[in-house]
């Protein structure tokens, strides 16, 4: 046998390592900056000069190119001079938040969740039960339904009837429709605290994770501030906080709308935010109160806890702050609809959510 004795480590490809150091502090502050690329990489030069993130070898300017020359920024439509993120900027984006998310979960397997009971499905249980009219043939036990052949008819009359077929017992899937409810108002980035990035980078790990595991389960995100509005896919990495108050009532409303619609068995909202309700639409005007809790906004959110709960749609709150004020909403709001409620770290919030929505894919919500 021959072997080979190396005598030094490897080549390593240091320009691609530079690349790929830029290139994830490039996508972040592309969320931060709501998609504009000018800024973000302003940004990247002001931290470069602080940081000594580029060196001769390996300049910004080279960065750039590698950007344009490997599809992350393209010319904008309307002006040429102008670059915007790519399609496969947004891809890296959404898979990059996966795997941040994925880094800080419990280890174990997450692979494609069941219900706790058996029923038509996909996936084999290595159960076996006698075979059904309608029953799929590629489910077929053969080596059970060979032996109870020869059990009922011996070997010498060897023959095969519909009591001797034995088929393994698959396991029951349900489609499952998520609604994310991203809070967009002023306060999401207040005190210098930006908490809007990371409940975006929930939507779009969760956008990811239902493409690689669950095709078959819906997705819909939306954001609230003065008024509440559906956002799409690509929309979300550059969504940025407004001047706006929190009107909770408006953004659960939507939701349930667009979840009533869906045939699916389990049904649930996520609500992603950082203060009280503080809006509401009466007609064509908006009443707002910032101070304390107003009844009138308090009680025509928590008619929509209720309506949620009467549509058997669970609400999950994730409070990224604790203000007293929140604190107190939430727990009348949760005791209302039979909901959940956690206190998260906005850069950990992705962690509750993720082993939220698996755990409920185990079990029919109601």
């Amino acid at each position: 046998m021959k072997y080979l004795l190396f005598h030094a480590s490897l080549p390593r490809n240091t320009r691609e390592e530079k690349f790929q150091k830029l290139l994830t502090a490039f996508l972040d502050l592309l969320m931060k900056t709501g998609g504009n690329v000018a800024e973000a990489l302003r940004w990247l030069a002001y931290f470069d000069k602080r940081h000594n993130l580029t060196d001769p070898t390996y300049t910004l300017g080279d960065f750039v190119k590698d950007l344009k020359a490997r599809g992350y920024i393209e010319e904008g439509s309307t002006n040429q001079t102008v670059y915007v993120p790519s399609t496969k900027a947004q891809i890296d984006i959404r898979q990059r938040s996966l795997e941040e998310i994925f880094t800080g979960l419990r280890s174990g397997p997450l692979g494609d969740h069941p219900l706790p009971k058996s029923g038509p499905g996909d996936d084999l249980n290595y159960e076996t039960r006698p075979y059904e009219y309608g029953d799929r043939l590629e489910h077929l036990h053969l080596t059970e339904t060979l032996n109870n052949a020869y059990l009922h008819h011996g070997l010498e009359e060897f023959r095969l009837t519909t009591e001797d077929l034995t088929v393994y017992q698959t396991e029951q899937k349900t489609i499952t429709a998520t609604y994310v409810l991203i809070d967009a108002s002023h306060s999401m980035v207040l005190y210098g605290e930006d908490r809007i990035t990371p409940a975006k980078k929930v939507a779009l790990a969760l956008a990811e994770l239902i493409r690689r595991r669950y095709p078959k389960d819906l997705l819909f995100i939306g954001a609230f501030g003065d008024y509440a509005w559906p956002v799409e896919l690509s929309q979300v990495p550059f969504l940025q906080a407004g001047p706006y108050h929190t009107n909770t009532r408006d953004a659960i409303a939507m939701a349930i709308e667009t979840l009533a619609r869906t045939k699916a068995t389990n049904k649930q909202i996520f609500l992603i935010t950082d203060g009280k309700p503080t809006c509401i639409r009466e007609g064509n005007r908006y009443y707002r109160n910032s101070f304390g809790l107003d009844p009138k906004i308090v009680n025509k959110t928590l008619e929509m806890a209720d309506k949620a709960r009467r549509e058997r749609i669970v609400i999950t709150t994730f409070m990224i702050a604790k203000d007293t004020y929140l604190q107190r909403f939430v727990h009348t709001f949760t005791q209302i609809n039979h909901g959940r409620a956690y206190y998260a770290h906005p850069q950990k919030v992705g962690l509750f959510v993720f082993e939220d929505f698996i755990r409920n894919r185990r079990k029919e919500l109601r």
